[in-house]
């Protein structure tokens, strides 16, 4: 087994004091830290388990037959969209050169159709207006709720906007009881909190810590007017996550060892360094390093994590996953007018169009490809393909009157059984902060605490949190000694 170390990093602003950092995940996460660490001098390694990058905000190619030819489909595992209130996203983006790939809305507009009326209204904003006056026209006008019921969710956002989302009391305490103390009725829960809520959290309001509803929600309808536009990439994810961010890291001089599993962690004796065993097609490979980031899933983390690196062990293993299943559908012709919609009275979440950044509108001919986006899908992730594609191409036909006459070219499914953590009352004290009791090895993912749900925010902020906690951690104790 080759025993392999990098050459201290000799860069500004720590880079000396960092030596070589072993980066352990390339997703979000890993990749937002090995670019940072890269930025502040360091010598980095990167190790990713799959031959790509980006975790699991990724594409694929599938081959599709549309009529007497075929097309290949550039598809993305889930369909992903962010707010300009993500501003660590935002700022890696314009870091790997990808900004003007994923456009933000001038203003907050989400149509949202009812499907048991038929009845098309928006949640919109209104720019001249500051916070919170920038929301009250578009609710005044929003349809979907009766005068009382927008009046109470008015009354129930100011109050809302006076929580401490760090407040640890808050996380006891489910969304949906505060949401009925609160004078909400079902109907308001379904067709504005729920609407919101399942979409950046992943669970109903029954299933939230109303600490991080109260993050979400403050922060991107309640803090600054334009923070809640919606930004949805004009490219698929793997051009973004995989190949612009794969670019960017060597361009910062990052070694990327793709195909590559940590199956070992541990220190190095008499170096204050870490040894790692890393599993390859070809074998296994020892790899020293002054430094590690974890930027892997929980169980991951538990099973690389050494005795002692966290007062609580066994809390990693107590944050439960929730699942998102995405439903894909390619019609002869175009049967949605816009780029998204949500709905309502439907078992269809969320309909984005994603006709040209999968490469069907280059082929030719009138075909769309819509993605219909189901979070919180604990009750579709283990149907059948056949059986939900019974259930819910009529849906679609229900909503889209014009989807009705025309014919489905192609329908297949993409699970994450664990795309995010539960959300869940008490969260907050399963997720652990960057620095562990190991001297020298961080935790990164958008499952430790980032104080936001499980986001690509979150995800590139805590590669940040765990690259300013080792520099920290190490001028530290140079200052000691």
């Amino acid at each position: 087994m080759p025993d392999e170390r990098r050459p201290a990093g000799t860069g500004p602003r720590g880079g000396r004091a960092l030596g070589h950092v072993l980066v352990v995940g390339g997703g979000l996460a890993g990749t937002a830290a090995a670019l940072a660490l890269a930025d502040r001098g360091a010598a980095v390694t990167l190790v990713e388990a799959r031959t790509r990058l980006g975790g699991l905000a990724f594409s694929f190619h599938r081959t599709t037959r549309l009529g007497g030819r075929s097309a290949t489909l550039t598809v993305d595992n889930g369909q992903h969209v962010h707010l300009r209130c993500c501003t660590a996203y935002r700022s890696f983006l314009r870091r790997i050169g990808g900004a003007a790939l994923a456009p933000l809305q001038p203003r907050l507009s989400v149509p949202v159709l009812d499907a048991a009326t038929g009845r098309l209204g928006r949640l919109a904003r209104t720019p001249s207006l500051p916070v919170p006056f920038h929301l009250a026209p578009g609710l005044a006008r929003y349809p979907h709720l009766t005068r009382g019921e927008r009046m109470a969710a008015a009354r129930a956002a100011l109050a809302l906007r006076r929580l401490d989302p760090t407040d640890p009391a808050l996380d006891g305490e489910d969304f949906a009881g505060w949401l009925r103390r609160h004078g909400q009725s079902d109907r308001c829960v379904e067709a504005l909190w729920d609407l919101i809520g399942v979409a950046t959290l992943n669970a109903r309001a029954a299933d939230v810590s109303l600490q991080l509803a109260a993050m979400v929600f403050r922060t991107g309808l309640l803090t600054e007017a334009g923070a809640a536009d919606l930004a949805v990439p004009d490219v698929p994810l793997g051009t973004l996550h995989d190949a612009l961010a794969r670019a960017a890291l060597a361009r910062a001089g990052v070694r990327i060892l793709p195909a590559t599993r940590a199956r070992r962690l541990g220190p190095e004796p008499g170096t204050g360094g870490w040894r790692a065993t890393l599993a390859t097609r070809t074998g296994q490979r020892e790899l020293t390093a002054d430094r590690v980031i974890l930027a892997v899933p929980p169980h991951e983390a538990h099973r690389l994590l050494p005795p002692g690196a966290l007062p609580e062990p066994g809390r990693l293993a107590r944050l439960t996953a929730a699942p998102i299943v995405n439903l894909h559908v390619v019609y002869d012709r175009p049967v949605l007018r816009r780029g998204f919609l949500a709905a309502l009275g439907s078992r269809v979440q969320w309909v984005f169009d994603r006709t040209v950044p999968a490469g069907l509108a280059a082929v030719g001919g009138a075909h769309q490809y819509l993605v219909v986006s189901q979070s919180a899908a604990h009750e579709e992730i283990t149907r059948p393909v056949g059986e939900l594609r019974e259930r819910f191409l009529p849906e679609l036909a229900r909503l889209l009157p014009a989807a009705a006459t025309a014919r489905v070219r192609d329908f297949f499914v993409t699970r994450e059984r664990a795309a995010t953590f539960a959300p869940s009352p008490g969260v907050g004290r399963l997720r652990p902060g960057p620095v562990t009791s190991a001297p020298g090895l961080y935790l990164a993912g958008a499952w430790t605490a980032t104080g936001w749900p499980a986001t690509m925010e979150g995800a590139v902020r805590s590669g940040l949190a765990a690259v300013s906690a080792a520099v920290a951690h190490r001028t530290t104790l140079k200052e000691s000694t």
